[in-house]
């Protein structure tokens, strides 16, 4: 078993009355190691100026740690197998909607990882799938949610 903490700071501003509904959604995400984080509400679901435009909003954050999860996973199975990554990208997309139960929800996340190998090798789409699927299955982000999780593999 293992333990992961987070530590959210937000604190109203002395000009906020706050029950008015008028107030920043500006606030902080702290980890153990350090790194601080700005976030916020997203301005999709709270207008500015009351949203930070700028700063990660959950959502993304969301979106961020199950594309995260899966390339670590996918890494770990290139480097296992033998195969040099140079770089990998993914311009990852979550779709918000009302779900069949009627919440709002992120329904669907897509995963569009761009693998470029080392001495440009170029495994073929079978291969691609194959490791792009292990790595979803062993992704404990991905294993923890209800999300429809789609994976479009980019060829560089």
């Amino acid at each position: 078993m293992s333990e992961y903490v987070a530590s959210v700071v937000w604190s109203r501003q002395a000009e906020e009355l706050f029950i008015d509904n008028k107030y920043s959604r500006a606030h902080q995400w702290q980890f153990d190691g350090g790194a601080t984080i700005a976030a916020s509400s997203s301005p999709d679901i709270v207008p500015l100026p009351y949203s930070v435009a700028a700063n990660v909003d959950p959502e993304e954050a969301f979106i961020a740690s199950l594309s995260s999860c899966h390339m670590l996973f996918f890494l770990s199975i290139a480097a296992k197998n033998k195969f040099t990554v140079d770089s990998y990208q993914d311009d990852a997309v979550g779709l918000m909607q009302r779900a069949n139960d009627g919440r709002m929800s992120m329904t669907q996340v897509t995963l569009k990882p761009c693998v470029q190998f080392a001495n440009n090798e170029q495994l073929s789409i079978v291969d691609l799938e194959a490791m792009h699927h292990q790595a979803h299955e062993l992704c404990f982000i991905a294993n923890s949610v209800k999300t429809a999780i789609v994976i479009e593999i980019v060829q560089p």
